[in-house]
């Protein structure tokens, strides 16, 4: 908590042209300017009256430095009357100096044009409009551009251009990683990396550490930097993703076009810009370097984008003193309860319900979930979960039934049975006689509106955000809508309904409703929908139908790409065998 003369030496230095964001203890504090004005001095003097007010004295600081009050009361003390003399040259700030971080920035920055163009979920086998967007990125070691993923997502071209150039160059996307938001770019003209510098990662930095972030946001066209503090790190919904990792909270303004662009910290990157909070004013959010590295170290060693890793599991915090006594647990132990876990996982083969989680890798997780992170700061045990390697294995010490047990899981990245996004793929759907079938997605919700949760069909929305997956490579298979012919009339309204079975046989996914359609070898083909609805219809004049309907909706093919691809594939397999 700040004392009383702290919160004054806030409150008069951003009256002025010092502005002083933090104190720490009563004789240092951090400055975002470079020197303090005379004007200042005053000011001291009357929070710390006159013996306090040598040590106010104006001395140069260098970019984002912390200033001691200490040394410069000895300094002044063994002032001689020449270094007085120069006390008012001392006092002006030397501006490359200060800013040569911003200098480095300058030749690492660059801007982004993005056309892209998203399926149209509803319509599957056709693209939404092409729309231009603008976003900014830095070029790191390796001849590559760091830039956020919702930058690039779904594009078909992408430009980028160097600050103070008018050319723009031709990029190609190498890696995208839609969970982290981060996307490396390639260009392979040489000209472009001419006179570039290559920005380093750093480290995390501590609260209330300054940090400037360097992009071209939306208002001009030419870069813009802005500065800020750090305000909080911790765990955090990225907003493209929908993933949950770590993230830095400051209070420079984020707005659109400073997304992939390099908070920096001294002479190092100390993250991402990403995302800001509506309806907030001045909190931004990076992505720290942690994360970053993840990233890249994943697409340096296997070529491309792995992942994060999860346990797959749903725990409950164990605050409440009965919960803790019901399930046996000690005074001094600390965990969390498992609610639910993914029958994909590792865990699920040596978890149970009702375990509680002790420790992840020997770090003892607290009642709340929370493990130590650096300083008396705390954060969730996801994070150490997400920051492992794909197949990594992690220990795990719980309580069951009263005695403690420890297990080895192994880790790797787990995806839901209804995916949050489809960023970069068009979407799969299969037509027979003029029922569209699709895999259900986020992405298809979306398309009732920003108010999707309220607007599109309440079951499909509560299987999307609760229902797990049960085996690999699994789909729910609905039924999308119905084009209108003789073949299908009285069906209309059986759209948005979940697909069951066919014939009789429980479907896996989409590819599996594809090829069980094309065996059949009844006279009738029959679908059990939600609500034992049931389709029936005659094989042989739905597939005479379906040729004429796509024919008459301007439809190119019956099922997406992947599917044919496959099929093709398989009926190159079985003419190869017999």
């Amino acid at each position: 908590m700040l004392s009383s003369s702290g919160r004054a030496v806030r409150k008069l230095c951003s009256s002025s042209s010092c502005t002083a964001v933090s104190v720490i203890g009563k004789r240092n504090w951090l400055l975002r300017e470079r020197y303090i004005p005379p004007s200042c001095i005053i000011k001291f003097s009357k929070v710390f009256g006159k013996k306090r007010q040598r040590r106010a004295i104006p001395v140069l600081f260098n970019h984002f430095s912390l200033y001691s009050t200490a040394t410069a009361a000895a300094s002044a003390t063994a002032a001689t009357p020449a270094a007085n003399n120069h006390l008012e040259e001392a006092s002006q700030p030397n501006l490359s100096d200060a800013y040569s971080a911003i200098e480095l920035a300058l030749d690492s920055v660059v801007k982004i044009f993005t056309v892209s163009s998203s399926p149209n979920y509803f319509l599957p086998w056709q693209n939404k409009s092409q729309r231009e967007t603008m976003g900014s990125g830095f070029v790191i070691h390796g001849k590559k551009i760091l830039t956020n993923a919702h930058v690039v997502a779904d594009h078909t071209f992408v430009l980028v251009r160097k600050h103070g150039s008018p050319t723009k160059y031709r990029a190609e996307v190498q890696a995208v990683g839609h969970e982290c938001d981060l996307a490396i770019l390639v260009v392979e003209n040489e000209e472009f990396w001419k006179g570039m510098n290559f920005l380093e990662l750093g480290d995390i930095p501590f609260l209330q550490e300054a940090v400037a972030v360097v992009g071209y946001p939306q208002g001009g066209d030419n870069i813009s930097v802005t500065k800020g503090v750090v305000s909080r790190v911790e765990p955090t919904q990225y907003v493209h993703g929908a993933s949950q990792l770590m993230a830095i909270q400051i209070d420079a303004a984020i707005n659109p076009g400073n997304s992939g662009g390099p908070a920096i910290m001294g002479t190092k990157v100390a993250g991402v810009a990403f995302q800001n909070l509506s309806g907030a004013e001045n909190i931004g959010y990076i992505i720290p370097v942690p994360v970053i590295k993840h990233f890249i170290n994943g697409v340096e060693e296997s070529g491309k984008y792995v992942g994060f890793c999860s346990m797959g599991l749903s725990c409950q915090p164990t605050e409440n003193v009965q919960l803790r006594k019901h399930f046996g647990m000690c005074p001094e132990m600390t965990g969390v309860l498992v609610s639910k876990i993914n029958p994909l996982s590792d865990a699920h083969r040596v978890l149970k319900k009702d375990d509680i989680i002790l420790a992840f890798d020997g770090v003892p997780i607290a009642n709340d979930g929370t493990v130590p992170f650096r300083n008396r700061e705390r954060i969730t045990f996801d994070h150490l979960v997400s920051m492992k390697k794909p197949n990594e294995t992690a220990s795990v010490r719980l309580l069951r039934g009263g005695e403690e047990h420890e297990f080895c899981i192994t880790l790797r990245p787990l995806q839901p049975l209804v995916p949050v996004h489809q960023f970069d793929k068009l979407p799969s759907y299969y037509i027979f006689a003029g029922l569209v079938f699709v895999p259900l997605t986020q992405p298809y919700l979306h398309e009732y509106g920003e108010e999707w949760y309220n607007t599109s069909p309440r079951r499909l929305c509560e299987r999307a955000l609760r229902e797990q997956p049960k085996k690999a490579a699994q789909q729910l298979i609905i039924l999308s809508q119905v084009l209108m012919d003789d073949i299908n009339a009285g069906y209309e309204r059986l759209a948005e309904l979940q697909v069951k079975k066919v014939n009789g046989i429980e479907i896996d996914n989409l590819k599996h409703l594809c090829q069980l359609v094309g065996n059949c070898s009844s006279e009738s083909l029959r679908f059990d929908l939600d609500d034992d609805r049931v389709i029936a219809l005659n094989y042989q004049s739905a597939k005479v139908a379906t040729s004429r309907i796509l024919k008459r909706h301007r439809i190119p093919s019956a099922m997406s790409s992947d599917l044919s691809a496959e099929q093709n594939i398989s009926e190159s397999e079985s003419a190869s065998s017999s």
